[in-house]
């Protein structure tokens, strides 16, 4: 028997719609990033530097920007970023230096640029609209913008210039991502990364240093496009 061509079409319609759907190899994402701090720093030293003096680092949250690249079914490379917050750097210890307030005060303030790339794992198989998925990858970190507050400089004892070592340190992450139609996808994570910074506080040649440990872990929810 012949075939017709209302067959032909309604053949084609079903091999079409039983082919798998292409991949998308790219996707961008834009969301939130929740950032918390865990600082650990030694006191600082140096000339006429009382005993006890410390720091802290106030949670900020900011915007988060990531490219992804599919590899294969299992594997995306991503690289992260956030746009650059402004973070408070607080006093921690006596509650004066002298005459001066000290513990609880924003003594500082700094911007950071801080991109990660990770390589993700993810579960499941690719037709599934929930992945949970793993990533370990590496982190940079420059400092910019670093400022002294008044109270900062009240406490320093005088006009006083920070500088902030680059980091580079090791990053990990596990999140979970949801299709959604159209290419369009939810993404949400939790991650964590090694970041370390030598600080000098020079006050008219007075140098008085410490080494931050900032141990940012950080919370993402994001939507994705994929092309």
């Amino acid at each position: 028997m012949k075939p017709t061509l209302a067959s032909l079409i309604v053949a084609s319609a079903c091999v079409a719609c039983s082919a798998p759907v292409a991949a998308q190899d790219n996707t961008v994402r834009a969301g939130i990033y929740i950032i918390q701090y865990h600082v650990h720093a030694d006191d600082l030293s140096g000339p006429f530097t009382p005993s006890g003096l410390n720091l802290d680092v106030k949670n900020v949250n900011t915007l988060y920007l990531a490219y992804i690249r599919r590899l294969s079914s299992s594997l995306d490379l991503e690289l992260a970023a956030g746009w650059p917050p402004k973070t408070e750097t607080v006093a921690k210890g006596p509650p004066t230096v002298g005459s001066v307030p000290y513990d609880g005060q924003v003594i500082a303030t700094t911007k950071w640029f801080s991109p990660t790339v990770l390589l993700n794992y993810k579960f499941l198989d690719e037709s599934s609209p929930l992945r949970p998925y793993v990533g370990i990858g590496i982190n940079y970190t420059h400092f910019y913008d670093r400022t002294s507050t008044d109270a900062g400089n009240a406490a320093a004892g005088g006009p006083t210039q920070l500088s902030l070592s680059d980091s580079w340190g090791p990053a990990g992450t596990i999140g979970v991502f949801y299709r959604l139609p159209q290419n369009w996808s939810l993404d949400a994570s939790f991650s964590m990364a090694k970041v370390k910074s030598d600080l000098e506080a020079n006050t008219s040649g007075v140098v008085r240093k410490t080494t931050i440990d900032f141990k940012p872990q950080t919370w993402v929810l994001s939507v994705g496009y994929s092309f």
